[in-house]
């Protein structure tokens, strides 16, 4: 059976990496019986931000009020990204990027038909890593590690290819109500907002399954 699964997200969004991963679990559990295919939908958590970014400091300083509240939020976030294998390293991170050309890269991805491995690069890369994804020539050298043709990627983010079309997308996800993520949209018919234990998507497969099989 093929089960469409569009998981709209950010790469700034740690949960959103960690729904991934639990969103992989759940896919290999049903490996020779279902093939589940996965569509990146594109979500700005700060569509206000500056194109350059800002400090990393500054920003979650504003954003959660204290550095007593940051310091907190992090120690959660390691302890559950090492329940995932994510191995968080957000003391690297020095800035909060504009999305907007994350999302076309992942947009972009998408017509040669590799998203995954882009979008896994770009968690990576910001999480794990501490590099900027809001540079042009960080995301090439990210689409080039996905093996990817890098010069393609860097004329492409370039230019004004799929502004237009990630704009749409992401229009189309808040006139859908929603305004967190990660949201997973699995068959057409349930939806799983957040970060859920895989079984949550294996429950939302195997009712799919269930109604195809009263057809």
């Amino acid at each position: 059976m093929v089960i469409d699964v569009d998981v709209v997200s950010d790469a700034i969004c740690p949960w959103c990496f960690v729904g991934k991963r639990r969103l992989e679990k759940a896919i290999s559990a049903v490996q020779g019986r279902h093939e589940i295919r996965v569509h990146w939908r594109p979500f700005q958590l700060n569509p206000g931000m500056p194109k350059e970014g800002m400090d990393r400091n500054e920003y979650r300083k504003r954003k959660f009020g204290s550095e007593k509240i940051v310091a907190d939020l992090d120690r959660r976030m390691m302890a559950v990204g090492a329940q995932e294998n994510i191995p968080f390293a957000l003391d690297k991170i020095q800035k909060t990027p504009n999305t907007f050309d994350a999302h076309r890269l992942v947009w972009w991805a998408g017509r040669i038909n590799d998203q995954n491995s882009v979008v896994d690069g770009l968690f990576r890369a910001f999480f794990t890593q501490g590099r900027d994804i809001g540079d042009r020539s960080v995301l090439a050298d990210i689409a080039g590690e996905a093996d990817l043709d890098r010069k393609a990627a860097a004329a492409f983010l370039d230019s004004d290819v799929g502004v237009s079309e990630v704009r749409l997308e992401e229009t189309k996800a808040r006139n859908l109500g929603i305004e967190a993520v990660p949201f997973f949209m699995i068959g057409g018919r349930f939806a799983v907002a957040g970060a859920h234990e895989s079984d949550s998507f294996l429950d939302a497969f195997g009712e799919l399954e269930r109604i195809a099989a009263t057809r």
